[in-house]
């Protein structure tokens, strides 16, 4: 529900959504919807203006706009996870995962170790 809940709100962009109308186009109550816009909040993908709407104070939920970057093959070159064996169960939650990755690890370690240098 999250991740329709962000959905929404990207697609209203900076005009926003007040988090009133997102419970309703959630299909959930003020409780759930209030614990999904500030999981939101925490996570850095939207903010919450507070806003006066028809005489009462509610919260108007915008996209936090985020810096994109094209990212050039160059930079994947040598990149372990193309050629790895394991791929297709490399995942978050899984046994093999890319945040216990010794190979990824080090490819990163040398990427930062290039950039700084």
């Amino acid at each position: 529900m999250e991740e329709e809940a962000y959905e929404l709100i990207k697609r209203a962009g900076e005009k926003g959504v007040l988090q009133s109308e997102l419970w309703k186009m959630l299909k959930t109550n003020s409780r759930e919807g209030s614990r999904i816009a500030t999981r939101l909040e925490s996570k850095g993908l939207i903010k919450r203006e507070k806003v006066l709407y028809k005489g009462r104070w509610t919260f108007k939920l915008v996209p936090v706009k985020t810096e994109t970057k094209e990212v050039q093959w160059t930079t994947l070159d040598g990149c372990p996870c193309f050629t790895c064996p394991n791929i297709r169960e490399c995942k978050l939650g899984s046994a093999i995962t890319p945040a216990m990755c010794k190979n990824l690890t080090e490819w990163i370690e040398k990427l930062i170790k290039k950039s700084s240098t």
